[in-house]
């Protein structure tokens, strides 16, 4: 009965797991698709501002570069966050009692299996030929 707690056990850490891997996995999607917003707006404020510069040397192509360069510079943010996003604690300590209880629950059925394996011999060999 053991193993099948040990396994019921396993499955519940493994849901866990899943989930909050689930929950980082969208925000690292989120945090990207963000990033690429702000990378499409930044070429688009460069193209603007090398416009600005080319047609006419006012002060117009100097807001359209910081617009650019303050946009590149959340992508990267956002990029960087997106890409670092490791497992949590809670992941972690689910995955270890899921293999904890894997491995417990393997040891338990090995044992069992080994205990009828020797009764059934045993009444093998007692049984009359």
């Amino acid at each position: 009965m053991r193993s099948f707690q040990l396994i019921r056990l396993a499955i519940e850490a493994e849901a866990l797991r899943l989930r909050h891997h689930a929950r980082r996995t969208l925000k690292r999607l989120v945090f990207g698709y963000f990033a690429l917003a702000l990378l499409f707006g930044a070429l688009m404020f460069g193209h603007v501002a090398a416009w600005y510069w080319l047609r006419e040397h006012l002060a117009g192509q100097y807001v359209a570069l910081i617009f650019a360069g303050v946009d590149l510079s959340l992508a990267v943010i956002l990029a960087v966050l997106a890409s670092r996003s490791t497992p949590g604690r809670l992941e972690l300590e689910a995955l270890e009692v899921r293999r904890r209880a894997l491995d417990d629950a393997a040891g338990s059925l090995s044992v069992m299996t080994m205990l009828l394996r020797a009764v059934d011999l045993l009444m093998s060999s007692r049984s009359p030929k």
